[in-house]
């Protein structure tokens, strides 16, 4: 894994390797961004620099020596990874799951590429409803791992992805680890969201923010390594939102893009049509869906109902919308606009919370369904 194996993201990158070279490297990161931005690439990729002892002139990891001989399996044993895992039935009731219990199903994944979501770790491990934490069982194999010397004589780097899902009691070992960290450690938080961490962690960690990716790295990755011409490649950059994930589920045609498309046609013309025992069905169908599908559900809804705004001021370059929504939008937008769209606005973000605190669904989305009613037949 290695600097250009990461999508955009050059000036985080100088600032990595800069703080390494001039010595003045923290022994807490925190990489912050959205999903899909490239966080754990970077957090990869500068591990693989970090440990290895030649670099080349352009801050790139040599590939050459042991040490990155080691890393292009991810086996170096002075790299530990730490990741939400879950309570698989065949573990006794006072283990406390570690991420080594899942390490074979983790190095397939980051072999396939530093590009993944919490989603597919979920199915990767064969989790897809149950919610993944990090316990204070991984933090107790931490401070362990980090008791020990250096294997090869340098750094020991710990990637600690999603920390925001540690339980209390992790956190506040980890908290003690990083206080009083060993020498020549360095712990690299790979964060999507901050906020949900204690306080005291988040003010004993440099922060880095890693922005969205910018479209024209993705629109020249995409054209590199898939048959699409510079039009498609642009086009579909532009729809990614500055996220590489989402660029490969368009790319892929994916059925769940196409599904909550239906879903979100689906809803606005029952409302429309005022049409209360449908929309209940509607309802049920979307809290079938699962915890994780439904908040991408919801962030299909704003990223659509923004579009659909937007597309009122008659503006191509401000939309960044498929042929088919596109099509949809000639007659729908009409009813998004500026007496409805903070109000429908806010109601999406009161849903994604209720949802992340485990409300229940069907009452959230039937209460959503029925909102849509008075709001998209609100006069302007």
């Amino acid at each position: 894994m290695r600097k250009g194996d990461v999508i955009g993201q050059k000036e985080v990158w100088t600032r990595l390797t800069q703080m390494a070279r001039e010595d003045r490297l923290p022994h807490a990161l925190m990489l912050c961004g959205p999903q899909g931005s490239g966080k754990m690439a970077l957090a990869l990729a500068f591990a693989n620099y970090l440990l290895c002892r030649n670099h080349t002139c352009d801050d790139e990891a040599c590939e050459a020596c042991p040490q990155c001989r080691m890393l292009a399996k991810w086996e170096h044993p002075d790299l530990h990874f730490t990741f939400p895992t879950i309570k698989l039935p065949s573990m006794g009731a006072d283990h406390k799951p570690v991420s080594d219990d899942f390490a074979k199903q983790w190095h397939e994944m980051i072999q396939t590429g530093p590009y993944f979501s919490m989603d597919q770790w979920m199915t990767a491990i064969g989790a897809e409803n149950q919610q993944a934490i990090i316990t204070a069982g991984e933090s107790d194999e931490l401070i362990r791992k980090f008791s020990l010397k250096s294997s090869q004589g340098g750094y020991k780097v710990s990637i600690i992805w999603l920390p925001e899902r540690m339980n209390i009691e992790c956190a506040n070992k980890i908290l003690k680890l990083i206080e009083e960290p060993p020498s020549h450690s360095v712990f690299i938080m790979v964060c999507q969201e901050p906020d949900k961490l204690l306080e005291t962690i988040r003010s004993r960690t440099q922060r880095i923010d890693v922005r969205r990716i910018d479209n024209d790295s993705i629109a020249k990755v995409l054209a590199e390594r898939y048959p699409l011409g510079a039009e498609t490649a642009t086009r579909v950059a532009r729809l990614s939102d500055g996220s590489w994930l989402n660029a490969l589920r368009i790319i892929d045609n994916d059925s769940e893009t196409a599904d909550f498309f239906a879903d979100y046609q689906q809803l606005m013309r029952l409302a429309y049509m005022r049409n209360i025992h449908d929309l209940k069905k509607w309802s049920e169908r979307i809290a079938g869906y699962g915890r994780e599908k439904q908040k991408r559900f919801m962030d299909y809804f704003i990223r659509l109902t923004r579009e659909n705004f937007m597309y009122n001021f008659g503006n191509p370059e401000l939309n960044y919308m498929t042929e088919e929504e596109e099509a949809f939008a000639v007659k729908f937008a009409r009813f998004i606009h500026e007496g409805n769209i903070i109000q429908i606005s806010e109601m999406a973000d009161k849903i994604v919370r209720d949802i992340k605190q485990n409300a229940n669904a069907k009452i959230v989305f039937f209460d959503m369904a029925l909102q849509m009613i008075m709001l998209i037949l609100q006069k302007k």
